[in-house]
């Protein structure tokens, strides 16, 4: 690393270990595939360790420059408010340490395949086989206070309804944003499609993931 540019890997953080593991797994990822790089990752909240301290081991590990890098679907409150404050105070205390804050992840062509991948994988489970034109997707996002953030759940839901050719699709959220699961799946039921495969869209499963698939058993 002769240029002492260093990446650390931002997560939000979870009270479920499940979700920490698999971030975790992630980050072990960055660093097979970033061998020239010093990788270090971290929470805004709910584990540990927390991102100053990650930011403070790649600089004692002699880092100049540090690219931080939201381990997150879309640009929402945490993105563009909390993650760059954290780094910036941190930054503050740190004149001579330069950090530049990368984007979310956003709407990728290859996170549209892996999702893709998911739900073939789930009509592959199911003991039935239902037609694609007979089948509503319900796609569920997180939800936010930030109607770019909610919007972008519906583009992504558009784009697999369209491209995988499924009769309909709708959106629901986990939290905050309307319709929650719950009723957007009391509306789904009405349409009257022979299958509705709900599939949350989320980087890691956690405790809002297993609320969705506990509604979605109560439907």
């Amino acid at each position: 690393m002769t240029d002492k540019t260093a990446v650390m890997i931002c997560g939000h953080g979870s009270r479920d270990q499940a979700a920490v593991d698999e971030f975790n797994s992630l980050a072990g990822h960055f660093r097979e595939q970033l061998p020239d790089f010093d990788v270090e990752s971290g929470f805004l909240e709910f584990a540990l360790p927390v991102i100053h301290e990650g930011l403070e081991k790649l600089k004692e590990r002699g880092a100049k420059k540090i690219v931080c890098i939201p381990s997150m679907l879309f640009a929402a409150g945490h993105v563009k408010n909390d993650l760059p404050s954290e780094v910036n105070n941190y930054g503050a205390d740190n004149p001579d340490l330069e950090l530049i804050f990368g984007r979310e992840l956003g709407i990728d062509p290859r996170l549209l395949a892996a999702a893709a991948e998911r739900i073939e994988e789930a009509e592959k489970a199911a003991s039935t086989t239902v037609a694609r034109e007979d089948t509503l997707l319900m796609v569920v996002g997180r939800g936010t206070n930030d109607s770019d953030a909610n919007s972008n759940v519906s583009k992504v839901a558009r784009m697999l309804w369209e491209g995988m050719g499924f009769g309909w699709a709708e959106v629901s959220y986990s939290g905050v944003a309307y319709p929650l699961v719950d009723a957007g799946l009391e509306r789904a039921v009405k349409l009257g499609y022979k299958r509705i495969i709900v599939f949350p869209y989320f980087l890691f499963t956690g405790i809002l993931v297993r609320r969705i698939y506990t509604w979605a058993d109560e439907a």
